[in-house]
């Protein structure tokens, strides 16, 4: 009997352990170096929300029959529904969280990679299968997930209602189950952003010549906005919008050394003016699309690879920077002012996978870095970008 006892309270006490990580940093803010008018951000005080931990994050699952606990190993996902609960999205999981990241809770394994997360608010939420394009739904918080339907492409997905989603060119209007495409301008590079079922906005390159080109009738007439001339060639491009004439437009350009070279562009009267925000140049991948060999002026992000970028509204974007060559590759810089300023954070993080980023407002936001031997580890913001904190360590690899 007393053995008994004994394995009961043992058992009760490992259910009772929590998971939690954090770590408190600070640092001062610099501005980039510009012929544009600079900022100043001023530190505020960090806090520390939680004890550091090295358990695991098991937790019991649903949405598969399997009972054994779900390890939260490569986060490839997140999205915030505002500054305390939003998801992250893993090999094989889908996770939530109510108090900021500090826990974390499984609520669906019956998927692959999970490649993407949109959220349009704390109950109605969609997460894609990376592998097939399978897109996924909740209507309750993340105590059902089902599947319904199959997006057709890997471009940004978001849901500008219950009902009607845009994943580059494709539309839906029932929710995701089915998918029609817009027409869009041949020669394109990379993908169509369309910012509701009229306005749209793509990039192509003819020649020497970089082109931005925008529609108001859904597809079916297209005009240029912005042409630059440019002796770099576009790998990628970024679209973000933030309002039916606001448009965020990142150029990426060539790769060498590690390092790649982009430039970003922002426009708030549908394209009649626009602002350069950064002009990323490189010895390894050569001049920022846009702009001629040897220019070094405007307004430069740390690191020397593009980070993810998350436009907040019409002012305010923020942007990672990774550095693969330095002891810690990432670090997030932000404009607060639409583009005409832009602040360096001064913060960076270890993790040579892919950085994560997602803002609920211009203040709070949350960070994940990954690495293919490390941890995933999640960092905090209510000060704009100025301090981080890290709230979660995630499982090994």
């Amino acid at each position: 009997m007393l053995k008994r006892t004994l394995l009961l309270l043992a058992i009760t006490s490992i259910a009772l352990t929590g998971c939690k990580s954090s770590g408190q940093a600070s640092g001062q803010v610099t501005v980039s170096e510009s012929p544009i008018s600079s900022a100043v951000a001023t530190s505020e005080p960090t806090t520390n929300p939680a004890t550091p931990g090295a358990e695991p994050t098991t937790v019991p699952t649903k949405g598969s029959d399997s009972t054994s606990p779900t390890l939260m190993k490569g986060v490839t996902a997140l999205r915030l529904a505002d500054a305390q609960k939003g998801w992250i999205g893993g090999k094989g999981y889908i996770a939530h969280t109510d108090d900021g990241g500090a826990k974390w809770k499984v609520q669906y394994t019956g998927i692959g990679e999970v490649g993407q997360l949109f959220a349009l608010n704390d109950q109605e939420a969609w997460a894609t299968e990376k592998a097939t394009g399978k897109l996924f739904s909740t209507q309750d918080g993340g105590a059902k997930w089902s599947t319904v339907g199959t997006v057709p492409n890997q471009a940004f997905l978001h849901f500008v209602s219950k009902q009607e989603a845009f994943s580059g060119n494709a539309q839906s209007v029932d929710g995701g189950v089915k998918w029609a495409k817009l027409p869009v301008p041949e020669g394109i590079k990379g993908d169509a952003y369309f910012h509701d079922n009229k306005n749209g906005w793509a990039v192509r390159q003819a020649q020497d010549k970089v082109e931005v080109l925008r529609t108001q009738d859904g597809g079916q007439n297209w005009k240029s906005v912005m042409s630059r001339p440019t002796v770099a060639t576009l790998t990628g491009t970024v679209i973000r919008s933030a309002g039916a004439d606001d448009a965020w437009i990142e150029l990426i350009g060539e790769s060498g050394m590690t390092q790649t070279s982009y430039s970003l562009f922002h426009t708030k009267d549908g394209g009649k003016s626009w602002q350069t925000v950064l002009v990323n140049s490189t010895a390894g991948g050569g001049p920022a699309p846009g702009f001629p060999m040897g220019d070094t002026t405007g307004p430069k992000n740390t690191g020397s690879k593009p980070g993810p970028l998350y436009v907040v509204n019409t002012d305010v974007a923020f942007m990672g920077g990774s550095c693969p060559a330095c002891d810690k590759p990432n670090s997030v810089g932000w404009t607060k002012d639409g583009g005409k300023t832009w602040v360096n954070g001064t913060e960076s993080f270890t993790g040579y996978g892919e950085l994560l980023l997602g803002m609920a407002d211009a203040n709070s936001g949350w960070l994940i870095t990954n690495d293919n031997e490390q941890p995933s580890v999640m960092y905090t913001t209510r000060s704009g970008g100025v301090n981080w904190n890290k709230v979660h360590t995630f499982d090994a690899p």
